[in-house]
């Protein structure tokens, strides 16, 4: 890339990201380090250093989103995540069981837990060493006019921007998504999902499991030390009543649910229940604008492929960016949109049809426990299914 051929004195920045959240962030580090000029719109202030207990949002970063994130020069802290390397999935009768590890796919793990505020902050702190990027905090998008050349983008401080591209990566409840005009098509699980971090008596590092019960999966997301992350899906109104619970009943009620490899519980750290929803864009562009992440698309979160899938959104993106010449290039977003659409549809279709599978009449659910007996069998679909949750070429080593 040549910056004399990037940019021009007509706008104020090559790429405007709005939300700066870990995929937004993670998208102005990749642009910033490759030397476009970047401006960053986030309605809140700048991240502060994660501490004290480990947050309640934990997410797992694969090994694409790793690739990616340290792609822009971005560290992040060991000492706030926690790597895993076998993701153990059943039913609740144990009729069905699979085990995948990471050393069968050829790789040393398959990624890593960390909470969504340590990987936001060691974004921002990376943004703040690259003189290319702008970050405009506490305000946000109230229009925005586009013309063959530039995108405009008017804040509610007053300024009014311009770009070659403007990207939304303003989550679920996009302001520019909105203003562009794109409307979403949604769909309610009609389940809750509690999540509850937890100090255990085991040590829970090294394997991640969930459990699938008629009601929804129940899962363990291993935090360093004798730490974990709980999520227990179920109905909407058990939920809400399992929430009134104090700390010892809600105690004594994990240990009652959950599979005897969690170990005596000793604390009931934190808590909190989202209810589960999905939700796809129409479109993920627009005339110099594209979407990213939550603002293109909500998936189940059974799998926790959620944030792996916003950032490969933004890793597609900046590959296409980085190559090109003019990063709002309507055939470029053309060619991000059809690659990324066609891998977050197969997710949708993967995510729903587990839940349905999992959660249906009777049959259904012995459909699914032979899914996961016919996995265990054939190592070569472990391998496939594996190398695709982790954004990598199933066939890659074939």
């Amino acid at each position: 890339m040549q910056q004399s051929e990037q940019r021009s004195g007509q706008h104020d920045h090559d790429v405007i990201i709005v939300g700066g959240g870990m995929v937004g962030a993670a998208l102005a580090a990749r642009l910033g380090h490759t030397g476009f000029s970047v401006g960053l719109v986030e309605q809140d202030d700048a991240p502060t250093p994660p501490s004290g207990d480990y947050d309640l949002r934990i997410s797992s970063l694969n090994a694409r989103s790793l690739a990616f994130v340290k792609a822009s020069g971005t560290s992040l802290p060991e000492e706030r995540s926690c790597p895993f390397r076998h993701i153990d999935v059943s039913n609740q009768d144990g009729t069905g069981h699979s085990l995948f590890s990471a050393k069968d796919s050829g790789m040393k793990d398959f990624g890593i837990f960390i909470e969504n505020r340590t990987l936001q902050y060691a974004l921002w702190q990376r943004i703040e060493q690259l003189p290319s990027v702008t970050c405009y905090t506490q305000c946000a998008p109230l229009s925005t006019l586009t013309s063959n050349s530039a995108r405009l983008l008017e804040l509610d401080n007053g300024k009014t921007l311009s770009a070659r591209l403007i990207v939304g990566a303003d989550g679920a409840h996009s302001t520019l998504r909105s203003l562009a005009g794109i409307s979403v098509t949604s769909h309610d699980y009609h389940q809750r999902a509690m999540i509850i971090n937890v100090e255990t008596e085991l040590p829970q590092q090294d394997v991640s499991w969930q459990v699938f019960t008629p009601t929804g999966p129940i899962a363990m997301l291993p935090l360093p030390g004798h730490r974990a992350s709980l999520v227990w899906y179920d109905k909407e109104e058990t939920t809400k009543a399992r929430e009134q619970l104090d700390d010892d009943a809600l105690k004594a009620a994990i240990e009652m649910a959950f599979p005897k490899r969690l170990g005596n519980l000793i604390r009931i750290v934190a808590r909190a229940s989202f209810p589960i929803k999905r939700q796809h864009a129409q479109r993920y562009i627009g005339k110099r604008l594209a979407l990213i992440g939550d603002a293109a698309h909500v998936v189940h979160p059974l799998a926790g492929q959620g944030l792996n899938i916003g950032l490969h959104d933004a890793d597609t993106l900046a590959e296409i960016i980085i190559q090109g010449r003019d990063p709002g290039d309507y055939v470029n977003l053309l060619r991000f949109e059809c690659q990324r659409r066609a891998a977050n549809q197969a997710m949708i279709a993967a995510t729903d049809t587990f839940h349905h599978l999992f959660t249906g009449a009777r049959p259904l659910r012995q459909l699914g426990d032979l899914s996961l007996q016919l996995a265990e069998r054939f190592p070569l679909a472990k391998h496939m299914m594996m190398q695709q949750a982790n954004g990598l070429n199933p066939f890659k080593v074939w």
